[in-house]
This record gives C-alpha cells, sequence and structure tokens, in this order.
C-alpha cells in the first residue's frame, strides 16, 4: 500500500534520506501544500494563492516546479542554510560576528582638538569686532595743535568725569550725584606704560596750570594764549577733552598719545558687573556730599558704594591730594579684578563687563582694543606693586590760592617718562 500523499510515489523520492533509504544526507524539510478555502487562485499559481513549490528532485532545492517551464523566482526559504533572524550574511564566520575595529584614539583626539581650536578662533575674532564696533571713538587728538615730540613708551591719559548723561532721576538720587548740566572732570591721571615700570600719575583738578592757545574742537577757530592761570579742570569746562589735551601737554612737555574717560554710570556699572571691587580702606569715611559711610578694613564695594568711595575729598585731610591717592588705588583694584581669570575665562561674567565698560568709555580714534587691554594690564601690574603710583609733585599753593606743581621735580619726571626709564621722583 502506497503510503505516500497523493500525487507522491517512491520514485518522487529520489535519492533522500528517510523511510526505507540508505542515504546517509539528511532528509530536506517537507513542504506541505495549503489548502485555502475561496476563490480559485490567478493564473500561474498553486491552490489556495500559494505560489507553486520546487519539487525536491535532487534533495538541494535544486529543480523546477513541478509544472515544466514554469519558474517565478520563489525562493522559499527552505533547505538553503538560511537561519531566519540572524542577518548579517557574509559577516558572519560559524555563527560568529567579525569583531570591530579598535577605535583610532589618536585620530579622534586630533579632530577633537582642531574643533576645539577652531571654534576658539571663530569665538575670538567675532568677540574682538564686536567688542571694537562698541567703542565710542570721540576725541580727535589731531586738533590738538603744537604737540611735543613723542618719547618712549606710552602715555595715556585716564579722566573721570563728573557726567551725568543717560542717568534717571533715580539713578541720580542713588548715586548722589546732583544733577548739573554739562560735565566737568573729576580725576585726571597719566598712565605711562614703559619697558621699565608702569607709572601712574595723579594730576589733582585744583592744579594751577596755564591755558595755551588752542584751536576750537568744534569750530576749529584759533584761541591765542594770553597766560591766563586757572585750575587745570577749566579746560575741560572750556572746550573739552582736546583742550585738556593741549593743556596738559603745554604744562608738561609731555605727549599724551591715547585719551580715555568715563563718566559716573559707566564707572558704577562696570563695578556692579564684576561682582564688586575689594580693597582696604585705611581709615574711616564718613562724607555727606559724596554719601561714603565706611569702616577701617579690607572689604567689598558696589557700584554706588565705589563711587562715593572715590569721589570723597571733604572727609580727608589731605583733600584733593588724599582723594587722588584713593582713586589711583582704587582704579588699580578695579583692573586687578577685571583681569582675574574668574572674569576672564566666565563669559557670564566677561561680556556682561566689557558691555558695560565699552558702553560707557569715550577715547580717542586711534584707540585699539590691543591699547585698551594694554592699559588695563598696566594699571593691574601697579596694583600688584610691579609698577609706581604717585601724585604729580606739588610745592605748595600759588597765589591764587591752586595748588602749584614743583617745576623741578615735574621736569626730572617728564623726562625720565620720555626715555622710559625708572621713576625716581616722588610725588605726595
Amino acid at each position: 500500500m502506497n503510503d505516500w500523499p497523493q500525487a507522491w510515489s517512491d520514485d518522487n523520492r529520489g535519492n533522500r534520506y528517510g523511510r526505507g533509504s540508505a542515504s546517509a544526507q539528511p532528509e530536506g524539510a517537507r513542504v506541505m501544500r495549503q489548502v485555502r478555502r475561496g476563490q480559485a487562485a490567478p493564473p500561474g499559481q498553486g491552490y489556495g494563492g500559494v505560489p507553486r513549490q520546487q519539487s525536491y528532485v535532487d534533495g538541494q532545492g535544486h529543480g523546477g516546479y513541478q509544472d515544466s517551464g514554469y519558474d517565478d523566482g520563489y525562493d522559499s526559504g527552505y533547505n538553503t542554510g538560511q537561519v531566519y533572524g540572524g542577518g548579517g550574511g557574509g559577516r558572519d564566520r560559524g555563527g560568529m560576528r567579525e569583531p570591530r575595529p579598535a577605535p583610532n584614539w589618536r585620530r579622534r583626539i586630533k579632530v577633537t582638538a582642531i574643533t576645539l581650536v577652531t571654534l576658539l578662533l571663530v569665538t575670538s575674532v567675532a568677540t574682538y569686532f564686536w567688542a571694537d564696533s562698541k567703542l565710542n571713538r570721540e576725541v580727535d587728538l589731531s586738533k590738538v595743535i603744537e604737540r611735543p615730540e613723542a618719547g618712549e613708551g606710552t602715555n595715556y591719559l585716564i579722566v573721570g568725569s563728573d557726567s551725568r548723561a543717560g542717568m534717571s532721576a533715580e539713578e541720580k538720587k542713588r548715586l548722589r550725584t546732583g544733577s548739573a548740566e554739562g560735565k566737568r572732570t573729576d580725576s585726571m591721571m597719566i598712565l605711562h606704560v614703559g619697558s621699565n615700570g608702569d607709572t601712574l600719575i595723579s594730576l589733582p583738578r585744583d592744579s594751577n596750570v596755564t591755558i595755551p592757545s588752542y584751536k576750537g574742537s568744534d569750530s576749529g577757530k584759533f584761541y591765542e594764549g594770553t597766560g591766563r592761570q586757572t585750575k587745570l579742570n577749566a579746560a575741560y569746562s572750556e572746550d573739552g577733552p582736546e583742550l585738556l589735551v593741549r593743556t596738559v601737554e603745554a604744562n608738561t612737555n609731555l605727549r599724551i598719545d591715547h585719551y580715555v574717560e568715563i563718566g559716573f554710570a559707566g564707572f558704577a556699572n562696570i563695578v556692579d558687573s564684576v561682582g564688586g571691587v575689594e580693597i582696604d580702606i585705611p581709615q574711616d569715611i564718613k562724607d555727606s556730599k559724596s554719601g561714603a559711610d565706611f569702616k577701617k578694613g579690607k572689604q567689598t564695594l558696589n557700584g554706588e558704594e565705589s563711587l562715593a568711595f572715590v569721589r570723597t575729598r571733604y572727609a580727608l585731610a589731605g583733600s584733593d591730594l588724599d582723594r587722588t591717592k584713593n582713586q589711583q588705588k582704587f582704579l588699580s583694584a578695579l583692573a586687578n579684578q577685571v583681569a582675574t581669570p574668574g572674569t576672564v575665562l566666565n563669559p557670564f561674567k566677561l561680556y556682561p563687563t566689557m558691555g558695560a565698560g565699552l558702553d560707557s568709555l569715550i577715547v580717542d580714534k586711534d584707540m585699539s582694543l590691543w591699547d585698551l587691554a594694554s592699559m588695563f594690564w598696566a594699571m593691574k601690574s601697579v596694583s600688584g606693586g610691579e609698577g609706581k603710583s604717585m601724585n604729580m609733585p606739588i610745592s605748595g599753593n600759588a597765589a591764587n590760592g591752586n595748588l602749584q606743581w614743583d617745576t623741578a621735580k615735574v621736569k626730572t619726571l617728564v623726562e625720565q617718562l620720555k626715555n622710559d626709564e625708572k621713576v625716581t621722583v616722588s610725588g605726595k
């Protein structure tokens, strides 16, 4: 009796392993016909819509379809050695995936370094142009006439004005600046940057000077000098920064290379942007005019307190001379605070500080960011004891009550600055 399904016979079995076979070759999977109820299969397909199956003539899955001449490329996947879900194809060796190559750390480090350097370069260039665009280059030193010859090193005239421009009524009240119109100089200093140490020299605003011949900064009109003597800060009030520079140069014979000015509000904003400035106050100070109320000792001052400190003179024994010393001390401490890694390396502190400072400064048309940075680093060196700070040498009072400079000492001081020599002259 034939036990095989209909249409199968022993002849169809070929050399297959199984019942009654002596072959050692494993038997391929038997594919049973599927019966599907419903509509008849489309032409060219088997029963129930299932593609016609291969006839395993040689037991290897080779051969044609049962209907001769029919080949639709269908592959059932049986008896081919294919492992479903294995994936990978030719990457497998004996059922195991090839090991991944070791990472090239040298290349990764190189790419990372190049990326960081590029990012730093782009950020630095962008920051430079941003900061450079914020400088208020309003002072034209080319309008200054009869200038002394340039010497060695670089000389900055640093001016603190009592300008209230842009301040609200509340800010004027809080900072105790009053509401006077216009602006006057509240402090003046010469900073010499050279190879033999930096020198910061305060020019008391009550210094007695002669107003020289000059050309009006706005009108261009020539004004002949009459030998008129007055306080140094009057020159600024009469014709602004250009006449102030002209007056300082005419009375010292020292050429000023750059001009830097900052007003009340800008000064307070810079201090607040760096989180305050630590300073050691040498004595108790209480001054109702400036609002100063400090105890002796080391402390951190905010913008409002700092402005009160540098403006105080009525509570000091030496009045304007003592005030200039406090101003020097504070500006050096401020420069030192701005140049600390905590400010320079912290973008959340650096950019607000730069923004507050650059918005507040008025400089000459030839001032660059490098010049400004050089000025701050020089002030930092003075604060650190690597430079010298002093007042312009004073010999007493002039007939009009103003402070009279010591002519001989001033001459020696200027010669040392021009030759970029170590300054040996002292001032009170």
